[in-house]
């Protein structure tokens, strides 16, 4: 597996998200699973918001 993929794979955000809830619910241990669960749903709120202002301008610029 190509690097990027393969650190993809280890770090996608739907793991450290389902691993935070399911330690919240059911009093365990978290570790740090929820800092990566924030700084991902970070980067995607981030990454969609800088997409979403360049269409904007993009469609109403002309």
């Amino acid at each position: 597996m190509p690097a990027g993929l393969r650190w993809f794979a280890e770090y996608q955000p739907f793991t450290s998200i389902i691993e935070t809830l399911r330690g919240l619910l059911m009093g365990r241990p978290i570790g740090n699973h929820a800092w990566i669960a924030l700084v991902w749903c970070v980067l995607i709120a981030l990454g969609g918001s800088l997409w979403s202002r360049r269409l904007f301008n993009r469609e109403f610029s002309h």
